[in-house]
């Protein structure tokens, strides 16, 4: 059936097939799809819980100040736990030892630290705090010759490296360009103390030899007037002096500079 139109068209619709207008305009319109809601990242705050089991690490100080070692426990949380967003944060502090002298200050002392981490946010200002503290009676050198101010100082160390351990602090570790420039000043460093010694030992052998044998009972053995070898040194030169840098005794006089052996560290840039 065809209809005439006698007026403007100024608009118009398509039908599918014989169904009425009113049909199509009250079709159901698409349902919308809610989006998942997010889980909650939980972050560290001082009204958390405390688990009933705590992970964590114990670490000696063996310190001649103290006449017995102390043992430092700190313990960690774990946050969101098997999500990406895991991470263990430290949650308290323990510190014991047979030397009951300073007892007070070691307890105000873990109980401040618990307090700070549980807080949450950034913890890691502990760190340089607690390394900065000098003894006024004076410091000691740990094995390897690193020098620590104090045995909270190294408390300090401690606490870095256990943050270093759970990710809270990147280690500044050198890169290969300084690691093969510091080998190659050690290399230097000691060729130039064995050519100084073999001189040394040449010039001996000739003030020997023309010392009579009658006399060699006043002369004292070489190795009573020689310089004695610090063993708090480690593995770097006797006689290196201490880095302002890295606390290492490990600091030499090379090409008229003072270098460090240990970071790299150099007085002329």
């Amino acid at each position: 059936m065809s209809i005439r139109i006698n007026k403007k068209i100024k608009g118009y619709q398509v039908l599918a097939g014989d169904a009425p207008a009113a049909t199509q305009a009250t079709a159901p319109a698409p349902v919308e799809h809610a989006e998942p809601v997010a889980a909650e990242i939980i972050q560290m705050h001082e009204k958390l819980e405390r688990p009933e089991i705590l992970i964590g690490a114990t670490y000696k100080i063996k310190s001649p100040l103290f006449e017995h070692a102390l043992y430092v426990t700190i313990n960690d949380i774990v946050l969101n736990a098997g999500t990406e967003f895991e991470s263990r944060r430290p949650f308290e502090i323990f510190i014991n030892s047979k030397n009951m002298d300073h007892f007070q200050w070691i307890v105000a002392l873990t109980r401040i630290m618990s307090a700070v981490f549980r807080k949450g946010g950034d913890v890691t200002f502990l760190v340089e705090e607690l390394k900065a503290v000098f003894d006024p009676r004076g410091g000691y050198f740990k094995a390897g010759g690193v020098y620590m101010p104090s045995i909270v100082a190294e408390l300090g160390n401690i606490i870095e490296a256990h943050l270093k351990m759970i990710g809270l602090l990147k280690d500044s570790e050198l890169s290969d360009a300084q690691k093969k420039l510091i080998a190659e000043k050690r290399a230097a460093y000691e060729r130039k103390s064995a050519k100084k010694n073999s001189e040394i030992g040449t010039a001996g052998e000739m003030g020997g030899a023309m010392v009579g044998a009658d006399t060699d009972d006043n002369v004292a053995p070489s190795s009573q007037s020689g310089t004695q070898v610090d063993e708090s040194a480690g593995t770097f030169p006797p006689g290196a002096a201490m880095c302002g840098k890295c606390n290492t005794q490990a600091l030499v006089l090379l090409d008229g500079c003072q270098t460090c052996l240990n970071c790299g560290y150099s007085k002329c840039g």
